[in-house]
């Protein structure tokens, strides 16, 4: 073998590896993309959730803070 050919074959060679660790690149930056717009999804659901959440909560509170409820619950307690 050449000197030349043994180049050639080694170049041949780093550029595949190149080439390969590229791909695997993509790949993985593919599956990081989908992954968070998973991610961006649930945590939009979630928020939408926690503030519903919150909102009956609210409804709850101004329920057992209202006379009319405190009135009931002691004409309950006789």
């Amino acid at each position: 073998m050449s000197g030349t050919t043994m180049v050639v074959v080694i170049v041949c060679v780093v550029f595949g590896v190149i080439y390969e660790m590229y791909k695997k690149h993509l790949e993985f930056k593919e599956k990081t993309t989908s992954h968070n717009e998973t991610t961006d999804e649930q945590s939009e659901l979630l928020k939408q959730q926690v503030k519903n959440l919150a909102e009956r909560v609210q409804v709850l509170e101004k329920i057992v803070t209202d006379e009319g409820y405190q009135v009931q619950k002691d004409i309950n307690n006789l």
